[in-house]
């Protein structure tokens, strides 16, 4: 099925999601630093640029930069005056991810911060910095669960919180699983539907880079 799920991304890359400058070369400079191919796919990141829109958020919070590709279709939905603050724990990805966001002329808008996010989250809460619109958490699996802890400190009713990579090819299903990210995982939906703050649900997909799904949360208190 791979092979079709593949042709049918195309086919709707053509149609909806063109081919651009800066995208395309945010993916070449991290294939030459070595980074690797774990990008959202076009068409998740055109979701992800809808979802801020239509929540027309003006502070987004990314956990996961990797080379900023996600960054950029994020940082796009922001208005003149937004702010996007993406957190990245690999010095390289770090580095890669701030050329790439300053090529595609997002450098006045997106704050890239480099540590583990366990810190850089502690220490956003610390500086009492206004809540965010949006989290898109897309980071190491197992510490999912912190993860959702802290973007409930840092957000208010009315924000959205996704979460990527929840389904780990249908693994998530299983209740015995010893992988540490399929665990993460789940211990992060369980707390997603348990949390009377939040009203969720999760999607499953396919496409070019197999079976996955995310979660999309909102914070309704």
């Amino acid at each position: 099925m791979t092979e079709t799920w593949t042709a049918v991304d195309a086919y709707l890359g053509d149609c909806l999601v063109p081919h651009d400058e800066a995208l395309d070369a945010a993916l070449r400079a991290g294939e030459a630093a070595g980074l690797p191919p774990i990008s959202v796919t076009p068409h998740q990141g055109k979701l992800l640029h809808l979802i801020a829109q239509i929540q027309g958020a003006r502070r987004i919070l990314e956990i996961g930069t990797l080379g900023g590709y996600s960054a950029i279709w994020l940082g796009r939905a922001l208005p003149d005056d937004g702010h996007l603050v993406t957190l990245e724990a690999d010095p390289v990805h770090a580095d890669v991810a701030r050329r790439n966001l300053a090529h595609a002329g997002l450098a006045d808008r997106t704050e890239v911060r480099l540590g583990p996010a366990l810190d850089t989250l502690a220490a956003l809460v610390e500086e009492a910095v206004d809540p965010f619109d949006l989290v898109f958490i897309d980071a190491d699996k197992p510490n999912n669960p912190r993860y959702l802890e802290w973007a409930l400190k840092l957000t208010r009713r009315g924000s959205v919180i996704v979460g990527d990579n929840v389904v780990r090819g249908g693994a998530v299903a299983d209740a015995g699983a010893a992988d540490p990210g399929v665990r993460g995982i789940r211990e992060f939906l369980e707390l997603t539907g348990r949390n009377p703050r939040l009203s969720a649900t999760a999607v499953q997909t396919v496409g070019a880079k197999g079976y996955d799904g995310f979660s999309l949360a909102r914070v309704i208190a």
